[in-house]
């Protein structure tokens, strides 16, 4: 099993974090393929993130309010690029990994079998604002999510196959802009999958209570006091909080590498169950075999 890291760049082209990512991902780089989607490959500096680029004839045109291609692109890409993609992973430039490489891997042995997408009743006037164009559809698909989230595998194919088999209905909730925080847990509602197979949580810690804009949320700059109290509460308070948005370019990077090699307790638990269950079945093969040769000679 492996997991797909899919990002979307734009603007200058460039992670934030790059050494950051390229260290974390090092440490489970057995388990982990990388993917770029762009707008312009020629402003790409960086060797690593073009060794990792969909092809060009993979990209397609997005902005702030229409990025489902994108999103669409990836998955398509990644899910046949490796067959044991299992976890497909969204996120941008200025994200960046706060979880222990170790945690990570334990939780993606647990839980790969679920897609992880906060959602809830979409929180704005649906009549008022079209993203989305929910008011077209009933209450139940009135629906908003993280725009940053995990896709399990099963779903990421009911999801391609349900933008092929309804194109009317995807392209009318894409035309509402900001489409990305509502189709997702749609589709996965159709699919009776949301409330059994999804777990209702956020992987990626983001602060709306100090916006930076209008749209975006805060961008931690400096590692203070303050910003180092909201990231540790995140944290305690969210199992499967993985990564930290937006973080600028002059975040201090100690900071962030001591967040990824604080110590962890394994859960050795399922492994040490997992190979109490193999030396029974393999002492009672050996005892079938015995009764057998008792038997026969």
């Amino acid at each position: 099993m492996k997991v797909a890291l899919c990002f979307l760049i734009s603007y200058d082209h460039k992670l934030k974090k790059e050494k950051l990512w390229i260290d974390w991902i090092e440490k489970n780089k057995k388990l982990i393929n990388v993917y770029f989607h762009y707008k312009d490959k020629s402003k790409i500096e960086s060797e690593w993130i073009l060794n990792h680029c969909l092809p060009e004839d993979c990209i397609v045109e997005t902005s702030y309010y229409h990025v489902v291609g994108a999103y669409v692109a990836l998955l398509k890409y990644a899910i046949n690029h490796d067959v044991y993609n299992k976890w497909f992973i969204f996120l941008t430039d200025s994200c960046v990994p706060i979880i222990q490489p170790v945690k990570f891997r334990d939780l993606f042995y647990e839980y790969s079998n679920y897609s992880i997408l906060r959602w809830k009743q979409a929180w704005w006037d649906i009549n008022h604002h079209k993203r989305a164009n929910l008011r077209y559809f009933p209450a139940r698909f009135q629906l908003g999510h993280d725009p940053w989230f995990i896709l399990n595998r099963y779903d990421v194919q009911y999801i391609l196959n349900y933008f092929y088999t309804n194109p009317r209905e995807c392209n009318l909730i894409c035309s509402g802009g900001l489409a990305n925080e509502s189709i997702f847990a749609i589709i996965l509602r159709q699919s009776n999958r949301l409330e059994t197979k999804v777990i209702n949580k956020s992987i990626t810690a983001t602060n709306w209570s100090k916006m930076s804009s209008a749209t975006s949320p805060y961008v931690f700059k400096t590692g203070d006091i303050a910003e180092l109290k909201f990231i540790t509460n995140f944290l305690e308070k969210n199992t499967f909080t993985m990564f930290l948005r937006k973080v600028d370019s002059k975040f201090p990077d100690d900071i962030l590498y001591e967040f990824i090699n604080r110590p962890y307790e394994q859960n050795y638990g399922d492994y040490f169950h997992i190979d109490i269950m193999l030396v029974f079945m393999i002492l009672c093969v050996l005892f079938c075999s015995y009764v057998v040769y008792i038997i026969v000679f």
